[in-house]
């Protein structure tokens, strides 16, 4: 039997917290508990916290114990995927009904094509009636939106001239031509709506942003009580323990908490709190335990701001078909009049029913639609989820690109840079052996990095003695006899510690100016530092560099992040110091973009957090990452599968070479057409003809949009290699 992990961190009546290892990396996992524990008689509600690997259940004491609740989680965390498979099976995937509503939209015209085809048979001659019946049926709703256009817009739109054309093709007796023309129509018109995206943004619940529940400490009473998170009363005092989501803005009055701010500022670095010290709803405390005075609650905090804006971004109709339909609607009118002409000059229906069905419309509303659906079945392909057509068309037309910094352009996750000692000290490997024994076990960001580390470089950690933590300073421990102490300057300054005539680090000091620093100290002497960072991801240079100098984008870069965290990175990334802002909240970013876009420019947004999801919603295209928050996804265009941001390269070729493909579609169709249009007009054309004509170049132009999908590789200049330069952290160094 395999282990169990999972372990219980605070209990009371009706209320259990467990901590399980794991929780953050696995969906299947997080998942798989949440199914089991709802579906449990006496389990009234659970919540997960992802970030702290934490779960919190709300049970009724008279039927369940913790034992039998962390039995169950046990069982679940060693076969999560068996659950998770099982709830998968019980729903129809993506693909089944887009094939369902394609094949739908096509079986009425495609059986009028088949009736009529065979009733033209001499030995199936008695079938012509039933043909007519059955194309008349397939007609009528766009005989239905044409006289719509006509009630409602009094106006004639491609409906109308669609009807005009096929019925002086059926009066001929010809009901094979306007039977295949209506079967292209709705192919065209299928794929459309099938590739459209849904003009709703889905935003998360905010009290699932902010935590359902708040403790809330009334004078005079002993306990806390569970209030719902939007019921808190405005100065009330709120307690917030290790592991959950602060539910209010507000003052810090008693305690100290490490606060990661990270969903809704974007700051990587946890900060500590302390009394007199701003809060914000839905951060999350790592560590320490904080009482706060309630200042806005509900819909009055600032992440509920965020999803307000959120929720009032304009949704754009985003259906592939608007390009299609404008060109067609354009050539409505001077198709119609042409034929008016031709049938007055020349009296001679077959004419005008020639110059109808040389409309150059079929042929534009097929192969567009398909040149986006053979890209967006492309990208996919290469692991890039894009949401619509329209999508492609603004991403090809992006001249700046508005990136956030902590996990998009960085990691998002602290890693240890390098080690450094003293020359007459002890050796760096011990001195990294003895701060991650210190810090093994302290759920602390910086700590768990340097456990990370210690492992990766082979080290084995000595078991830990006695040991206490300042919250924001430093940890004190006994390790094989050794006191050591692993903090800040401050936390060694009060403990007395011997420089060893190196001052705050001296002249280990020397290329650190700005980082991140943990100073080491043995037996009150300092023997070393450790500096640490939110290291670049490895592909973000040279991403920035082939936006920049290939395709012409101007770069900005938006942070939640201090200023000089901000401008380090820009100053390693090469973007000017005049495009970046630090310190912004999610409506600074909204702001900035909204800025942008009313100067003229097409604008892309690139982000993960909910601080994002603001300026997602407001970008012209919005892309986002499968692993980012669950509202980023939702609210992004455009959602790189892989995690790897060279992925947006070939996103944006992808979008560049469809439109090219676009502009040769349309000179497909209208070469032809037009060729054929001038002989109808003049000599005369056999409609017969003109149909293959027009038929044909259709049917050129959809193939032609397919080409991606039947090419094994796209030459497009400038799709990059998944390899890229590595930027991984320094090894240990003396």
């Amino acid at each position: 039997m395999t282990q169990a992990t999972c372990s219980i961190v605070h209990r009371s009546p009706g209320r259990l917290r467990l901590r399980l290892p794991g929780l953050n990396r696995s969906d299947l996992l997080a998942q798989a508990l949440e199914q089991s524990l709802e579906q449990t008689a006496g389990v009234q509600q659970v919540r997960l916290n992802r970030a702290a690997q934490c779960l919190v259940i709300h049970y009724h004491p008279h039927w369940l114990s913790p034992g039998e609740i962390l039995e169950q989680v046990t069982a679940v965390e060693q076969q999560p995927k068996v659950l998770a498979r099982q709830g998968s099976e019980d729903s129809p995937g993506p693909s089944e009904s887009t094939s369902e509503g394609l094949s739908a939209s096509l079986t009425k015209p495609l059986l009028a094509a088949a009736l009529a085809w065979l009733s033209g048979r001499p030995r199936w001659e008695g079938l012509r009636p039933l043909a007519l019946l059955s194309l008349v049926v397939a007609v009528f709703p766009t005989a239905q939106r044409a006289w719509q256009s006509l009630r409602d817009e009094r106006r004639l739109n491609i409906d109308g001239l669609d009807l005009l054309a096929l019925s002086l093709g059926a009066s001929q007796g010809r009901l094979l031509t306007p039977a295949l023309t209506l079967s292209l129509h709705e192919l065209g018109d299928a794929i459309r709506r099938q590739t459209a995206r849904r003009t709703a943004v889905e935003t998360a619940d905010l009290r699932d942003t902010i935590g359902r529940f708040a403790w809330v400490q009334e004078p005079g009473e002993d306990s806390p009580r569970q209030v719902e998170s939007d019921r808190v009363p405005v100065e009330a005092r709120v307690i917030v323990y290790p592991g959950e989501q602060i539910p209010v803005d507000g003052i810090v009055l008693q305690g100290e908490a490490t606060v990661d701010q990270q969903g809704l500022t974007g700051e990587a670095m946890p900060l500590v709190r302390r009394p007199g010290d701003r809060v914000w709803a839905s951060t999350l405390v790592r560590s320490g335990q904080l009482d706060v005075r309630a200042e806005r609650v509900g819909a009055q905090t600032r992440a509920a701001a965020s999803l307000e804006l959120l929720s009032k971004a304009p949704v754009q109709d985003t259906r592939m078909a608007n390009y299609a339909a404008k060109v067609a609607d354009r050539l409505i009118w001077p198709s119609l009049l042409l034929a008016g002409i031709t049938l007055l000059t020349s009296r001679n229906p077959a004419r005008a029913a020639a110059i109808l069905t040389l409309d150059f419309v079929t042929g534009i509303r097929v192969s567009i639609p398909t040149a986006f659906l053979g890209a967006l079945t492309h990208t996919t392909r290469h692991g890039i989820l894009v949401r619509s057509g329209r999508t492609l068309e603004q991403l090809a037309e992006v001249d700046a690109l508005v990136f956030d910094k902590t996990g998009t352009l960085t990691q998002g996750t602290i890693a240890i840079a390098g080690v450094r000692r003293l020359p007459d000290g002890l050796p760096t490997e011990r001195v990294l052996q003895l701060a991650a024994a210190a810090e093994q076990q302290l759920t602390h960001p910086v700590a768990e990095a340097l456990v990370r580390y210690s492992q990766e470089q082979g080290l084995v950690l000595p078991v830990r003695g006695h040991w206490s933590y300042d919250l924001g300073l430093g940890v004190e421990a006994e390790i094989e006899g050794q006191l050591v102490w692993v903090g800040s300057q401050r936390f060694l300054d009060e403990a007395g510690v011997d420089w060893c005539g190196q001052p705050q680090g001296g002249e280990l000091l020397q290329g650190l100016e700005g980082e991140s620093l943990i100073y080491v100290a043995c037996d009150r002497r300092f023997q070393g530092l450790i500096h640490y960072t939110d290291p670049l991801r490895p592909e973000s240079q040279f991403l920035l560099e082939r936006l920049q100098n290939l395709y012409g984008i101007e770069i900005y870069l938006l942070t939640g992040d201090h200023p000089r965290r901000a401008a380090e990175v820009a100053q390693q990334l090469g973007i000017p110091p005049e495009r970046v802002q630090a310190e912004a909240f999610p409506e600074d970013k909204a702001r900035m973009v909204r800025e942008l876009h009313r100067s003229g420019r097409t604008v892309g947004f690139v982000g993960d957090g909910l601080n994002d999801s603001v300026a997602l919603a407001y970008a012209d295209v919005s892309v986002s990452f499968a692993q980012g928050s669950e509202i980023a996804r939702e609210t992004a265009d455009v959602v790189l599968m892989n995690d790897c941001l060279t992925d947006l390269l070939e996103a944006i070729a992808i979008s560049r070479e469809t439109r090219s493909l676009i502009e040769q579609n349309i000179a497909l169709v209208v070469g032809p057409n037009l060729a054929a249009l001038g002989l109808a007009t003049t000599v005369g054309l056999n409609p017969l003809l003109a149909t293959a004509i027009h038929n044909g170049s259709a049917i050129a132009a959809g193939l032609n949009s397919l080409r991606p999908l039947v090419v094994h590789q796209l030459h497009w200049e400038a799709i990059p290699q998944r390899t890229v330069p590595s930027t991984r952290p320094q090894t240990l160094s003396s």
